[in-house]
């Protein structure tokens, strides 16, 4: 089976957080710290703000959260402003690091009250490290097994109150006795056009970058809908400001910048439009497997439906169907293609 980290997702346009940018002190400057600063995700601010409040004004730890949604909305920064507001130190992790319940048990014994633990990819957890995790999530405790066969015993050891806040891509695959050990459940929905520019001129006046509201907007439409493409290509666009315009950036140097890594104005990049027109040119708009197009087009299977598909749905260019994938018209149109194979001009 072929998990998320064994393809590459080291396109411009991918949503998921690259190894770079995952220590990169441009990205960790750039994120929020207060639920104030946090910009978008109105109902899961208000309801959060709602539940911190309310647990420290009981001087209790907060419940387990959950966050779900396509990366690239903010989870983590989310985790990390909710550990700020309440106060308490964050430990980070992911699924696939936490191999043994060991692993699990080390984290957990070295919390303090009212900690939180921040597990991403929580659904690639084993299943071995989450039966550890469920006394800990209600009771607090973690029941070890010493030694083999007869001899076996069983410990239980009690944990400071924590909470967990997990995060995930595919929340279909959490597990029910998992999802269900969880107070609040939050969906990350995907970001306006307004919100990405307002994130774009945030982030432009931390980097001390002169910004145009224009510039900043134009930016945010080709960022597919997603905080951390939109902060992606402000680092680029000011690669080309500097060097070819006057150091501000403006309508003009993001569209050159943009068209020059070609993105287009909605946020397809080469991979995308070579997708949409092997479907159309080469399958007659479909109905084509997802194997066969992949083989067509060269590219695993695996990064055409988990990084191109969702976006090329989303914007209605793509419909999957029994019998394979279809172009819409809309694809059509965006492309500049007529149905019988011809080309505007």
């Amino acid at each position: 089976m072929i998990e998320e980290s064994d393809f590459d997702y080291e396109r411009l346009v991918s949503p998921k957080e690259t190894e770079q940018e995952t220590t990169d002190d441009f990205e960790i400057s750039l994120r929020p710290l207060t639920l104030a600063e946090y910009i978008g995700q109105e109902k899961v601010k208000e309801n959060m703000k709602i539940y911190i409040d309310a647990a420290k004004r009981r001087g209790d730890s907060l419940d387990h959260v959950l966050l779900y949604g396509p990366p690239g909305l903010g989870k983590t920064t989310l985790a990390n402003i909710i550990a700020h507001e309440m106060g308490v130190n964050i430990r980070t992790t992911s699924g696939p690091a936490i191999e043994k319940p060991g692993d699990l048990a080390a984290l957990l014994t070295n919390l303090e009250k009212g900690d939180v633990l921040f597990i991403d990819e929580i659904h690639r957890l084993s299943r071995q490290v989450e039966e550890i995790l469920y006394p800990a999530m209600e009771d607090y405790v973690l029941d070890i097994i010493m030694g083999k066969g007869p001899a076996a015993r069983s410990i239980r050891i009690e944990i400071e109150k924590f909470t967990l806040i997990g995060a995930t891509t595919r929340s279909g695959q959490l597990s029910a006795p998992l999802r269900d050990r969880f107070g609040m459940l939050m969906h990350m929905e995907m970001y306006s056009v307004e919100e990405l520019a307002d994130i774009v001129k945030r982030s432009a006046t931390i980097l001390g970058v002169a910004c145009d509201d224009d510039g900043a907007t134009e930016i945010a439409a080709r960022a597919r809908c997603t905080p951390r493409i939109a902060n992606r290509y402000l680092k680029r666009v000011r690669d080309f400001a500097e060097v070819i315009g006057n150091g501000r950036i403006t309508q003009d140097i993001a569209k050159i910048a943009l068209n020059r890594m070609e993105v287009d104005k909605l946020g397809l990049d080469s991979l995308d439009r070579r997708l949409l027109e092997m479907i159309i040119k080469g399958y007659n708009g479909g109905p084509v497997g997802l194997s066969t197009l992949a083989a067509a087009i060269g590219e695993e299977a695996v990064t055409l439906e988990d990084v191109c598909e969702p976006y090329l749905m989303q914007l209605g260019f793509l419909a999957k169907t029994p019998r394979g994938r279809c172009a819409t018209q809309l694809a059509y149109d965006h492309l500049g293609i007529l149905k019988n194979g011809q080309t505007h001009f």
